[in-house]
């Protein structure tokens, strides 16, 4: 008896709960948390504006920096976990909101191109290209040492590719893959959805990862 086809099936269950879960918690914490820190640093604005004390007025200003780096810490988290506009406009706008948000965060500038027609694709299969670009950017912002990455969409008429470079410090992707669970993750979304990913890297000479998705 092949209980492949089985195995895929309760793994893309478990996948789809996950993400449910995952979407609710984003929505909290962007309209709960993020909503009532934002009211906070405005309450602090203000108050900074009034006080006369030298110390006190850089102390104020102080606290306003750190409130506005929260909220910024915030707003990535919430679009980590769920992008709002990933089901509205599609993958390529939740990726270049994504990617604002990274580079304002970690200061690495990620050049986006995307060559030909955007196809419809499904939730499922938006999600999952966009958990594995986003986990590919984190590396990169972990392990890669670079300030500069890019990512290529390339649209064809019955496969989409997507192409994420660095120019970092590589890794020995065998032994990588077996240590991360994070880049064996990425293989196993992929497979799931009946696509590809296939990680290149060396040591000093930076890493490439490609993605591949059937489109029908």
């Amino acid at each position: 008896m092949n209980t492949q086809p089985l195995k895929k099936n309760i793994s893309s269950y478990i996948i789809q709960t996950h993400e449910e879960e995952i979407k609710r918690i984003a929505m909290e914490l962007h309209e709960g948390v993020g909503q009532s820190l934002y009211s906070l640093f405005t309450g602090m604005q203000l108050i900074e504006k009034t006080i006369e004390q030298p110390a006190m007025k850089s102390y104020a200003g102080d606290m306003n920096q750190l409130l506005e780096k929260t909220i910024q810490e915030i707003r990535l988290l919430a679009v980590e976990l769920h992008p709002p506009t990933l089901t509205t406009l599609g993958l390529i706008s939740a990726m270049k909101s994504y990617i604002k948000l990274y580079t304002s965060t970690y200061g690495i500038e990620v050049e986006v191109e995307n060559l030909g027609v955007e196809s419809q694709i499904s939730d499922r299969d938006s999600i999952t290209l966009f958990r594995v670009c986003q986990e590919a950017l984190v590396n990169i912002a972990r392990y890669a040492d670079t300030m500069k990455a890019s990512i290529i969409f390339k649209w064809k008429k019955s496969r989409l590719l997507i192409m994420i470079k660095d120019s970092g410090k590589g890794f020995e992707v065998e032994t990588a893959m077996n240590k991360s669970s994070g880049l064996a993750a990425m293989s196993e979304r992929m497979h799931l959805i009946g696509g590809k990913c296939t990680i290149f890297s060396k040591i000093d000479k930076g890493t490439s990862i490609e993605i591949s998705l059937p489109l029908y």
